[in-house]
């Protein structure tokens, strides 16, 4: 699979600056693409992964397994997603994946507590659809979840910006944002200084982001659509939406 990089919007950690790609579910044939190998952050991105990783070590999933990984898949829960990351092994997760599936751009993050600072790119997430497409039960599993993924997620923020906004009826969905502030479901914060960021000169820790990913079906063929983004600091989760949805627009043409 080969995608053009494209000129970049703006410099890392100045945002905005986007990447996008519109592939071929089957073949891996790019339709159209921008700075598909651009690295930014996971976010919830990462949580397909986290998700194929435990059931390719732990076989069919328990009735405990389920209360975990369905809230994560269909809800994007971060509780679930962190008791995950932890039980799989955190940084052992990504490379096992990235061996597994063949991915390039993908990398344990700096530090091993932040599963959403994972850098990956666009690219890498066609390569994660199309192999969950052919990985049999676990890739089953974790699809069937992406379809039954709710409007409003665990933390209170719609989801439903991008691929679904743009008009796209998803066969699979799994969108991800970062730095937009607390979610409107999410309680307070114990009080005390915020947690340091360990820096990272491979993605923007800064800006907003927000993305969209997912499988659709048009004239008889299946696609993965991703569309990723950063936004200046301080942009609102609206207009980060509205703009990533436009975006997505475009994209599907």
């Amino acid at each position: 699979m080969t995608a053009d990089r494209g000129a970049d919007e703006r410099g890392s950690g100045s945002g905005p600056r986007t990447a996008r790609l519109l592939a071929d579910a089957a073949t891996g044939e790019v339709l159209r693409g921008h700075d598909a190998r651009h690295a930014f952050r996971s976010a919830s991105l990462v949580k397909p992964l986290i998700a194929l990783d435990h059931l390719r070590r732990r076989g069919e999933p328990t009735a405990a397994d389920r209360a975990l990984l369905e809230p994560m898949l269909r809800g994007s829960d971060d509780a679930a997603a962190s008791e995950l990351w932890d039980r799989g092994g955190r940084e052992a997760i990504v490379r096992r994946a990235a061996a597994e599936i063949g991915l390039t751009g993908t990398e344990p993050p700096r530090d091993p507590d932040m599963w959403g600072y994972v850098p990956l790119t666009a690219e890498d997430q066609v390569r994660t659809y199309r192999h969950l497409l052919g990985a049999g039960a676990p890739g089953d599993y974790v699809l069937a979840n992406l379809r039954r993924y709710e409007v409003i997620a665990t933390d209170g923020f719609d989801q439903s910006f991008g691929l679904p906004a743009a008009g796209a009826e998803p066969v699979a969905l799994k969108q991800g944002w970062s730095g937009f502030g607390r979610g409107p479901a999410e309680p307070e914060p114990e009080p005390g200084p915020p947690a340091e960021k360990i820096p990272d000169e491979r993605i923007d820790l800064e800006s907003p982001a927000m993305h969209t990913t997912g499988l659709i079906r048009r004239d008889g063929r299946l696609l993965v659509v991703v569309v990723c983004t950063l936004h200046p600091p301080g942009t609102s989760w609206a207009a980060a939406a509205e703009r990533i949805t436009g975006l997505t627009a475009e994209l599907l043409g």
